[in-house]
């Protein structure tokens, strides 16, 4: 039996239900329930009310919040190293000070963080509707973080203040992207429309036609009536755009564009995880309640 057979095989024995993020390797797309971007996952963490087991292939982040989320179900990241550099960027210490600073500014996090972090603010948001999320608040300065590309769009969007938490939190595979090579492409294909995730940097927004999250992306390639696409985000979301768009091409802006973290969920891992029900991803009850009241702010949004 193939590896993959294996592991549905398992997963319908055990009542789990395998999440994936659009950065997986297309194998771990293949087996998975749901294949989205951060807030889509959470979403359907939630809703999979017969599920016992979350079985959530990305990286540490998102799979705490699956974990906060559901507190009755077992949740499993298939490799505990698939840590978000960007989530370890930030530290409460760092959210502390910022608030003696400013102590009358609302503090909002990049879900792209660790669960004791979120336990320390008013509210999350995702890339998806952080433009959503700072427009609700009745403020015109906010601490945001950890993404400072991100904190840039953002407030470019609003028009409000946003100071990043750290000052220089950043996404290392999303700095990849560089305008230059934007503009080589389109010299080779002219008519090609370019997508970018807002973790990129200013210069590489500027050259965009469309700036947005994962699953913005997917749903404007869907839509739009270019059959051509430079995309600025990781590699893994080609995938996905190309199996529901087959009739279109995708090319990545920076071919090296791979996030290591994402890349070390393999079926093998998977496999193991599931089987041996490994990597239970627990969260201290305190910080869990506070955080949750963070996360569920963020879908009233």
């Amino acid at each position: 039996m193939a590896l993959a057979d294996k592991i549905l095989k398992l997963k319908k024995e055990k009542k789990a239900v395998i999440l994936a993020h659009n950065y997986q390797r297309p194998e771990i797309q293949e087996i998975a329930d749901y294949v989205g971007d951060s807030i889509e996952l959470s979403r359907k963490a939630v809703e999979e009310k017969n599920a016992e087991m979350i079985v959530f292939s990305a990286v540490d982040f998102m799979a705490e919040s699956a974990a906060i989320l559901n507190p009755d179900k077992k949740v499993l990241l298939p490799c505990l190293g698939a840590r978000c550099p960007m989530a370890q960027m930030l530290t409460v210490d760092e959210i502390r000070l910022a608030k003696t600073q400013y102590p009358k500014a609302p503090v909002v996090l990049y879900v792209n963080t660790l669960a004791v972090c979120k336990a320390n603010c008013d509210v999350c948001c995702t890339s998806a509707n952080a433009v959503e999320v700072i427009k609700s608040l009745n403020a015109e300065t906010i601490l945001f973080g950890p993404d400072r590309n991100l904190a840039e769009y953002v407030s470019e969007k609003t028009g409000k203040t946003l100071i990043p938490i750290p000052e220089w939190g950043f996404c290392p595979t999303h700095l990849l992207f560089q305008s230059e090579d934007v503009k080589v492409l389109r010299m080779e294909h002219p008519d090609a429309t370019v997508m970018v995730h807002p973790e990129c940097s200013s210069e590489m927004r500027e050259v965009a036609d469309y700036v947005g999250s994962t699953s913005k992306m997917c749903r404007y390639a869907k839509e739009s009536s270019a059959e051509d696409f430079i995309v600025g985000t990781e590699e893994g979301i080609l995938h996905r755009l190309r199996k529901e768009n087959q009739e279109k091409n995708f090319y990545l802006a920076y071919q090296d564009a791979i996030c290591p973290n994402m890349k070390l969920t393999t079926l093998d891992r998977l496999y193991v995880a599931l089987k041996e029900e490994k990597n239970v991803v627990k969260v201290p009850e305190a910080v869990a309640n506070k955080a949750r009241v963070s996360l569920e702010r963020m879908f009233e949004v």
